[in-house]
């Protein structure tokens, strides 16, 4: 039997310096029967040219030249052009391992699932981190969920789409929103409700090269999160809720408001994000009666509990109780 045509989306701006190691590591698939879309996001370097000269020399390359809209405008132009049976992404300044697609392929074929995810490696200055176990498991709608939105140590099912596989009668008509950070948030999740089962590989194909800045928290940062990323998550409780499934958007609020938690941490760390913290308490407090609701729900910890009551009642003793934990408790605990 044919393989079938898997469409490769590479968003590209700026990044002549990582280009050519990206493409290069598609180029090494053994799974050949590629076709390599390079969209040409409005580059002001060499970028541009270096996708045409690739496109010169493998017949499989195309490339899309075209204004700056940034990275969702980029994968639509992609989406549009792209003819395959299969789609898959890869950022401009990561790589792939060349077994990636192959073996993404024949699980998909294999299981009968409409989407494959795999693991990642974080390819950091100080090192990487590969949490691999190298086991392969088919898993329903209802299990793929439940680990997308709870999390599961076992498994690595993260919002990124450059970590998956996806069949393209699964995304045909979708996209990516305009103008918006945390894009694949909706993307990922509009496609797992729509999927009858997913394959998960605890191989780390693709390596993510982290933010040369690290996780260093700016306003930058701080904006994005609440302009783009805190809304997203709002969505997908509310989306999860309209296909049917009440339980696990309660579920998903719940870790969207053990999130808030954490980021009203990191901005009150840094003097140029801690008028952010302002509004994520501003936000528990108007969801309080929700919170209050969620929050007695069997799954919901007992330390988490702890925390969001103090956290509403008052903020700055929360942030004090997590400072002191973290510099006296926890050091006592691992000596212990």
């Amino acid at each position: 039997m044919k393989e079938k045509l898997v469409s490769v989306i590479v968003a590209v701006y700026n990044i002549e310096e990582y280009l050519p190691r990206c493409v290069d590591s598609i180029l090494a698939q053994t799974y050949k029967n590629l076709e390599i879309i390079l969209v040409d996001d409005g580059s002001t370097d060499d970028s541009g040219s270096i996708c045409d000269t690739y496109a010169q020399k493998d017949g499989r390359i195309s490339v899309i030249h075209k204004k700056n809209g940034g990275l969702s405008d980029a994968r639509n132009a992609g989406l549009d052009k792209a003819s395959g049976e299969y789609i898959g992404f890869v950022d401009g300044d990561d790589w792939i391992d060349e077994d990636m697609y192959r073996a993404m392929y024949q699980v998909c074929e294999k299981e009968n699932a409409q989407v494959a995810a795999c693991r990642y490696r974080q390819i950091t200055k100080s090192g990487v981190i590969d949490g691999s176990g190298g086991n392969s498991v088919s898993l329903s709608r209802e299990e793929a969920l439940e680990i997308y939105v709870c999390g599961d140590e076992r498994y690595l099912i993260y919002n990124s789409v450059w970590s998956k596989l996806f069949a393209e009668k699964l995304i045909r008509g979708m996209r990516f929103p305009v103008g918006k950070n945390s894009e694949d948030i909706m993307f990922t999740t509009k496609a797992f409700c729509k999927m009858e089962r997913l394959a998960y590989l605890d191989h780390a194909y693709y390596n993510y090269v982290l933010d040369r800045e690290g996780s260093i928290m700016n306003e930058k940062a701080g904006e994005r999160r609440l302009k783009d990323e805190l809304p997203f998550w709002r969505e997908q409780i509310a989306y999860i809720r309209g296909a049917g499934m009440p339980e696990l958007s309660d579920k998903a609020a719940y870790h969207f408001y053990r999130r808030l938690l954490f980021y009203y941490i990191d901005f009150m760390e840094n003097k140029q994000t801690r008028a952010f913290a302002g509004e994520i308490v501003r936000q528990l407090r108007d969801d309080r009666k929700v919170i209050r609701r969620i929050y007695k729900e069997d799954y919901v910890a007992i330390g988490d509990r702890v925390r969001m009551k103090l956290m509403l009642l008052a903020p700055g003793i929360y942030y004090l109780a997590v400072r002191i934990y973290d510099r006296y408790v926890i050091p006592l605990r691992s000596k212990g």
